[in-house]
């Protein structure tokens, strides 16, 4: 009965207040409310971000929603209407705040929350030689989670009606390899076939003498959305960016890439400290979805994202917590959006368009520090062939964009261009990162900004450097010869250390020494770019023509079995005619030979019934029982005269000038023209045990 007088009351109260502000007050609790509503709804999903700040302002506005609500009725019931009409007034500015912070919170995160692409367009064509008309088999990658290689080609046969006989392969090269010897007639591929293929000297004309016989693209789960780590970004942790060098804008529809750009990066939010270790594409490493058989770890893009993690997992021995493929060709729009990007062109080059056009729309740079567009940008990430060390330069000023990108970010000042390039970023990205964890990356983005107002304690990143050397080998699976780049281990060990003490996995080593010249610029050390004296991977020799004696000494050095037998010839008794194992192989993968040697029949002039004796031997020639010197620092010209004493000696000797990536491993050494610093066998090896020698001399560039 209490509660129900106390209603009435109230009830009649309410009834004699002046109707046009009993009306005014319900609107404004009620547009109140409903926008406090949605506005703790957005704010609650950013978590990690101003926690306390946050609870702080939810308490401010659920205050005043109590304060409206009950202090309001006690104003307008004690007709205390200027300050009833202050705190409507005041409501009412509070209503469109709260709703466009919900506007923006919301459409900010539903931008974040579609960087990670739970779908993807996969095209998978049906691949053949351009002169071939009558096709008869058809290759296909077995692996049945392959959305290109396998999947789509499935429905490809539902659909075409294709009878023809199919050939499964686990690998991509030895299919492609097969195609043109002519084993197999087309075969199943990716739409991107052409950039997963031309870094092959034996399919570098691919886009001109293939043909596609048909086309599918179909929309699909991303099959690289895999998550790796729930680590929390507060703490250290390795992140992996990955290159798509595609011709369209969005890499929804461009899932598949090359793997050209590997950056490895480590960052520790505590000392805002990062390393950036760009693995070089010919990088010839174990591939682990290929049961660690060695190839260039570009061809690890082959079996997705899954493969390159775990390729580079097992190189360095660290997990990669995280994962983000960049579609290049995107980065046009993001530069251009930020304004352009400054940086020091370090050369002049000429470039194709993001088209991949030349003529007019070539892009042409000069050296210097300028202002770049977004075609301009990407021209410079993107340059490969002039440059003296190729691949090794091209990641270096693929830093250099992405530091000068870093740089403009900071400089944006207005929601609209914030819209612009977060729009376009997301687009051209994909990530494992849940939106949670690229959300937290703000209090990163908080620490970097802040610290940059300190310049004692701004972030700073280290890069590295991979040091080795060339080698063009012959690859079974390629049925070709191949270049590959050798990485030294101390170098790759070096920049491991690196990673794992800014990954506090270990603890850095204390310097105790330290010396400087007031008279030279000082430069900041590059790690793993340093000479390193290490023994090179050896090469299969070409036996034909040798003796049967070469062969074995050779073999049995190195602990290879090898198998002799004979065939009739014209040829000298014990020449070598033939050998199972294709010459260039590295010796390392030979286990056992099989050697073809001739066994001379004697001529139709011989004495008939005449015993042919025992052949006498030879006197063993000296230089044969040499030991090699050690040819560092030796000039051309002594060389030469080393080289003129091993008369009738079977020995191919090469001299080779340095090239600018290995001048640049003898970094601190005084070269001098003319003068050898590398050799292709070490010190005191016999000269009778090898069949071939190079020896590498510095010579002045002519500009």
């Amino acid at each position: 009965m209490e509660n129900t007088a106390v209603k009435r009351s109230f009830i009649k109260k309410w009834k004699r207040q002046n109707k046009p502000l009993r009306y005014l007050f319900l609107t404004i609790c009620l547009a109140y409310l409903i926008s406090l509503g949605f506005f703790t709804f957005s704010i609650i999903k950013l978590p990690g971000i101003e926690t306390l700040l946050r609870i702080i302002i939810l308490t401010v506005f659920y205050i005043h929603a109590f304060i409206l609500v009950l202090g309001g009725l006690i104003l307008l019931f004690t007709k205390k209407y200027n300050r009833f009409v202050f705190l409507l007034i005041l409501t009412f500015i509070y209503v469109p705040i709260l709703s466009l912070c919900s506007y923006h919170i919301d459409k900010t995160y539903n931008i974040i929350d579609s960087v990670q692409k739970k779908y993807v367009e996969y095209t998978s064509v049906l691949l053949s030689l351009k002169d071939n008309e009558n096709i008869k088999k058809i290759g296909m990658i077995s692996a049945k989670n392959d959305p290109t290689g396998y999947i789509i080609p499935q429905d490809m046969i539902k659909e075409n009606k294709i009878a023809n006989e199919i050939v499964e392969y686990d690998d991509y090269i030895s299919m492609i390899s097969e195609l043109y010897d002519g084993e197999i007639d087309a075969m199943f591929v990716a739409s991107s076939y052409v950039t997963m293929f031309n870094t092959y000297e034996k399919f570098a004309n691919i886009a001109n003498e293939t043909k596609i016989i048909y086309s599918k693209t179909k929309e699909l789960e991303n099959v690289d959305n895999v998550t790796y780590s729930t680590k929390s970004l507060t703490e250290p942790f390795t992140m992996l960016l990955m290159g798509v060098d595609s011709e369209g804008d969005g890499i929804a529809s461009s899932s598949s890439f090359n793997g050209d750009t590997l950056m490895m990066i480590t960052f520790n939010p505590k000392t805002l400290n990062a390393t950036v270790f760009s693995i070089p594409r010919d990088t010839y490493v174990p591939i682990s979805c290929r049961g660690d058989a060695e190839n260039k770890i570009n061809s690890s893009a082959y079996g997705g994202t899954s493969c390159v993690v775990n390729t580079i997992q097992n190189l360095t021995g660290i997990d990669i917590d995280y994962y983000v493929k960049i579609n290049f060709t995107g980065v046009v729009n993001l530069v251009d959006n930020l304004g352009g990007v400054s940086l020091d062109v370090p050369i002049s080059f000429c470039e194709q368009d993001s088209q991949r056009r030349f003529g007019e729309h070539l892009i042409c740079l000069e050296p210097g520090y300028q202002k770049l567009n977004g075609e301009q940008a990407l021209a410079l990430a993107r340059h490969r062939k002039s440059l003296p060390l190729g691949d090794f330069q091209r990641v270096q000023h693929q830093q250099l964009v992405v530091e000068a990108m870093l740089k403009e970010i900071k400089n944006i000042d207005s929601t609209s261009d914030f819209y612009k390039i977060l729009d376009d970023a997301t687009k051209n990205i994909d990530t494992n990162m849940s939106t949670p964890q690229i959300l937290s990356m703000y209090n990163i983005g908080k620490n970097i900004l802040l610290s940059s107002l300190n310049k004692s304690n701004s972030i700073s990143i280290e890069k590295t450097y991979l040091t080795g050397y060339d080698l063009t080998m012959y690859m079974d699976s390629a049925r070709s010869y191949i270049y590959t780049f050798q990485y030294y281990k101390q170098s790759l060990d070096d920049i491991i250390k690196l990673m794992k003490e800014n990954l506090e996995l270990e603890k850095p080593e204390l310097i105790k020494t330290f010396s400087f010249d007031a008279n030279e610029d000082y430069e900041i050390p590059v790690t793993g770019k340093q000479y390193y004296n290490e023994k090179r991977r050896e090469l299969l020799p070409n036996f034909i023509g040798q003796t049967k004696e070469f062969a074995e000494n050779w073999a049995r050095e190195r602990g290879i079995e090898i198998i002799f037998k004979e065939e009739e010839s014209t040829s000298p008794n014990n020449q070598i005619l033939s050998q199972t194992e294709h010459a260039g192989k590295l010796v390392e993968k030979v286990s056992s030979l099989t050697i073809t040697v001739s066994k001379n029949t004697p001529s139709s002039g011989s004495n008939p019934g005449e015993i042919e004796g025992p052949e006498t031997p030879e006197e063993p020639t000296g230089p044969e029982e040499m030991l090699l010197p050690d040819f560092t620092g030796m000039s051309i010209q002594d060389f030469n005269k080393w080289k003129s004493s091993l008369k009738g000696m079977n020995l191919v000797i090469d001299l080779i000038e340095l090239s600018p990536e290995d001048i640049l491993t003898l970094e601190g050494i005084d070269l001098q023209e003319n003068t050898i610093y590398k050799q292709s066998h070490e010190k005191d090896t016999k000269l009778s045990e090898i069949s071939s020698l190079k020896v590498y001399y510095y010579k002045k560039s002519v500009e």
